[in-house]
C-alpha cells in the first residue's frame, strides 16, 4: 500500500470517530483544548491498536469480525447514545450540572465502538503487503486529530443547543451506528 492510500485509509478511519467526538464536545461544559486533546489521545490509542488487532487475527478470524462488525459497532453506539439521551433528559428533571469531563471509560468504550471497523480492517491489510506499524500509526494520528478537532467544534453545537447538547450527542452516536449497520447491509 502506498503512502497516499495510507493517508486516505487512516482519515477514512477517523470519520465515525470525529462524528462521536462532536457529540461527545457537544455534550460537555465548554471543553477546554487539554480535554479535546485527552479526548483524541483515547480515541486514537484505541483506534491505532484495532487494526494491529485485526491484523494479528489474519485471516483466522476474517469471517466472524467481517460478519459481525456492523452488528457490534451498532448496538454499542445505540447503547451508549442511549444513555446519552437518557441524562440528557434527565438533566432537565434534576437541573444537573453540565458536564466538566467525561470518564475515561465512556471515551474508551465510545472509542471502541467506533473503531470495530478498522479491526475489519486490519484483518484485510493481513493479506496485502502493507506494513501494519506505519498504517495503524497513522490511523491513530489521524483519529486523534480529527477527534480533538470534533470535540472543539461540539463545544460550539454545545452553545448553540444549550441543555439539549447531551440528548444530540446520543443521537449522533445511534445515527452514526446505524449508518455504519446500513452501510455494511446495502453492501
Amino acid at each position: 500500500m502506498n503512502t497516499l492510500s495510507t493517508i486516505v485509509l487512516a482519515f477514512a478511519m477517523s470519520t465515525d470517530a470525529f462524528a462521536a467526538a462532536v457529540g461527545k464536545g457537544a455534550a460537555l461544559h465548554k471543553p477546554r483544548l487539554s480535554e479535546a486533546l485527552r479526548t483524541g489521545v483515547i480515541f486514537g490509542v484505541i483506534e491505532a491498536i484495532t487494526p494491529v488487532i485485526g491484523w494479528a487475527l489474519g485471516s483466522m478470524a476474517a469471517t466472524f469480525v467481517q460478519d459481525w462488525d456492523h452488528w457490534i459497532a451498532f448496538g454499542m453506539l445505540c447503547i451508549l447514545g442511549a444513555m446519552m439521551i437518557r441524562n440528557g433528559l434527565s438533566a432537565d428533571k434534576e437541573e444537573a450540572a453540565p458536564v466538566g469531563r467525561h470518564s475515561f471509560w465512556l471515551l474508551a468504550a465510545t472509542g471502541f465502538a467506533t473503531s470495530i471497523d478498522a479491526m475489519a480492517v486490519g484483518v484485510s491489510l493481513a493479506f496485502i503487503d502493507n506494513n501494519i506499524a506505519v498504517t495503524a500509526l497513522a490511523i491513530g494520528l489521524a483519529t486523534m486529530l480529527m477527534v480533538t478537532l470534533g470535540v472543539m467544534i461540539g463545544r460550539l453545537v454545545g452553545i448553540v443547543a444549550g441543555k439539549r447538547a447531551e440528548v444530540l450527542g446520543g443521537l449522533a452516536l445511534i445515527g452514526i451506528g446505524a449508518t455504519i449497520l446500513h452501510q455494511h447491509l446495502t453492501a
